[in-house]
């Protein structure tokens, strides 16, 4: 899993240089997924983009999730009520409001957006796992029907059926993650990436995904 900061400074194609999170504002899922190819110099087959709502139903529907609170803070619900959700210190599970409270909370915390992106890979982790363990086929089912319009994917219900027998096999899960520095260009702030880490992020995902340096100048 690769989590990438939504400040980064990168090459959006079409656009030149520019915030990456504003791939998705100037040209939807396709342009976003265009930026993160040519970001990280691999092919990107399938997107998932859901909504918060989607989010909430989806830790619910796998019976909450499992985390370590770092500290103890308040935050926004859903309907943007502000200090509705308290989370304590420890390990808490957590139903859909709470993990959403804990995934987007960014201010509060030492290291701001970085921080958010290591607590938002923790729940991912954590909801793939418990994913995983679902035995029945018809549960997947039920969940996507459940979601309705809050998430959009290329992914078929089919070619989800067809991950479904490696689900046993995950037992861990791996995170990488871009290092970079804070700058402000022209008084905007960007999070400036560092070259050596994204270059070193794009070969372990060549290397996961079987793919010769070649091999993708040529998809």
């Amino acid at each position: 899993i690769v989590s990438i900061p939504r400040d980064s400074l990168v090459e959006i194609p079409g656009r030149g240089p520019d915030k990456i999170n504003h791939a998705h504002a100037f040209g939807g899922v396709d342009l976003a997924v265009e930026t993160v190819e040519e970001l990280l110099d691999i092919p990107v087959d399938y997107y998932v983009k859901l909504n918060f709502q989607a989010f909430v139903d989806i830790v619910d529907a796998l019976g909450g999730v499992t985390v370590e609170v770092p500290f103890t803070f308040s935050e926004q619900d859903s309907n943007d009520k502000k200090d509705a959700i308290t989370l304590y210190e420890g390990v808490q599970t957590l139903n859909g409001e709470e993990a959403l409270a804990y995934v987007r909370m960014r201010k509060q915390d030492p290291l701001g957006d970085i921080g958010r992106g290591q607590r938002q890979l923790e729940v991912v982790k954590a909801l793939v796992k418990k994913a995983a363990s679902i035995t029945s086929v018809t549960k997947y089912d039920d969940v996507l029907e459940g979601l309705g319009d809050n998430i959009a994917m290329n992914l078929t219900f089919q070619n989800i059926i067809a991950l479904h027998p490696f689900a046993g096999s995950i037992t861990s899960i791996d995170s990488l993650q871009l290092k970079g520095e804070n700058a402000y260009i022209d008084g905007i702030y960007y999070y400036v990436l560092d070259e050596d880490s994204v270059n070193e992020v794009s070969h372990i995902l060549k290397e996961h995904l079987g793919l010769k340096q070649q091999d993708y100048l040529m998809y």
